[in-house]
């Protein structure tokens, strides 16, 4: 087997901060009691609820879905109850502080079983947080947005993706420019806490002009937040599969970071501030976002769970998801026991995604020292001016840290989804997947 580059990097660092050769998965379920164990030691967690239904597989998406069938939304809808019921007796009255709804497109089910699963969750959590959801444009008509707020979801994003016409027909989305702006205005008018549209940037022969062109139209349509992310090529997607190039050539690794820069002097501007690599908010309005704590747990066919020192992921089949759970079985298939070094990478990891971490929250986690574990990097970071604060606590990364630390994180977690995820999307119940 031929070793890049890439790899062997990928390989150095990895041992380098998680002082780990490799990390496996395997089909190894955890226990009632050792997961009743593990949430005696939480004092709050996240819950993710992915549904797995779209009207149409887009080219470009690497997330689990599969085509919506009322039929298979209604079993769904019994199973993930299963699951839910399941939890209510590990949980007891540790409160959930972030609720993120994904998929898939969740509004496929907006009348097929969503509003009783939403039902299900606040009867048997202690829910103390808003809902954050996901959507598709073509699902925003006004009624449908006044059942989204009668189900008490106060966040809401959508997958605008572009705004020409020429690049919406590359990426498959069934609507034309005009169509999606009138969704968008619809969905800003209905007085959500924050309105999120997903952008996808870089793409095939798009300019610099017409990006420009694109982020001040996203500013006029009066969104709270713009999540702008670059094209990748999941070589399990179709776009992948067909697409000549790689993620990590430098080619495209500096075009992202110029068009990123275009985007960053278009929302400064207009008052918005980063609030992650790709997100955008406008200042005042609370973020959307996916989970926000370090702790969560995924109901669905390939939500994932990660409790302190486990890592374990459902099964991406559905039919298979739902079977299991009808036969009284809970539906993982494959678990990772963290090492302490990779817990504090893994945090590490999404801090800096967010772009800003405290250096207490680090040793209120593990109980050690930031700098103790951490500091020698740290020191690397000012001479190349990746750090925008620091006042001996609180630390935010400048835009250049922000983007080229998470081109370094790219190294492994585009490998890694294409790894578990490809494989997980093969086979319902692999036996093991090396990352």
């Amino acid at each position: 087997m031929t070793v890049t580059f890439m790899d062997f990097s990928r390989n150095q660092i990895r041992k380098l901060l998680t002082e780990e050769n490799n990390m496996i998965l395997e089909n190894k379920v955890p226990s009632c009691e050792s997961l009743e164990r593990k949430f005696q030691d939480i004092s709050e967690f996240g819950l993710y609820l992915h549904i797995p239904f779209c009207r149409q597989i887009c080219p470009y998406c690497p997330y689990n879905r599969e085509i919506y069938q009322p039929e298979a939304a209604e079993m769904y809808t019994r199973a993930v109850k299963k699951e839910i019921d399941f939890y209510s007796a590990l949980f007891g009255d540790k409160p959930v502080t972030s609720f993120y709804i994904g998929g898939g497109t969740p509004t496929t089910m907006l009348y097929s079983g969503l509003g009783n699963i939403l039902e299900h969750i606040f009867r048997n959590f202690n829910m103390q947080c808003d809902i954050h959801m996901e959507s598709h444009p073509n699902d925003l008509s006004s009624d449908n947005l006044n059942t989204i707020r009668s189900l008490n979801i106060e966040n809401l994003s959508t997958g605008v993706e572009a705004l020409q016409d020429k690049h919406l027909r590359i990426l498959n989305r069934p609507y034309n420019t005009k169509e999606v702006k009138a969704a968008v205005e619809r969905a800003v008018n209905k007085g959500f806490k924050c309105f999120n549209v997903d952008f996808i940037f870089a793409l095939p022969n798009q300019t610099y002009g017409e990006l420009e062109q694109a982020g001040h139209e996203l500013v006029e349509m009066g969104v709270d937040q713009v999540a702008a992310y670059p094209l990748f090529y999941f070589p399990y997607t179709k776009m992948g599969e067909s697409a000549r190039h790689s993620n990590n050539s430098l080619r495209n690794i500096f075009k992202r970071r110029n068009m990123l820069r275009i985007l960053e002097d278009i929302f400064y501007d207009e008052k918005y501030e980063r609030t992650s690599v790709w997100a955008f908010t406008k200042e005042g309005v609370p973020k959307y976002c996916s989970v926000t704590v370090p702790l969560y747990v995924g109901l669905g066919a390939s939500g994932g769970s990660y409790l302190k020192d486990i890592f374990y992921l459902n099964t991406f089949n559905v039919a298979e998801y739902i079977k299991r759970l009808e036969n009284g079985r809970m539906p993982i298939a494959l678990s990772l026991d963290l090492s302490e070094s990779m817990q504090m990478a893994w945090w590490f990891y999404w801090r800096v995604y967010e772009t800003r971490f405290k250096r207490s929250d680090f040793k209120r986690r593990f109980g050690k020292e930031f700098n103790e574990i951490y500091g020698k990097y740290m020191k690397l970071f000012s001479p190349f001016r990746l750090i925008q604060k620091d006042d001996g606590n609180e630390v935010t990364l400048s835009d250049k840290g922000t983007y080229w630390l998470h081109a370094l994180e790219d190294l492994f977690s585009l490998d890694y989804i294409s790894k578990l995820w490809g494989s997980s999307q093969q086979d319902p119940w692999p036996k093991r997947v090396v990352l």
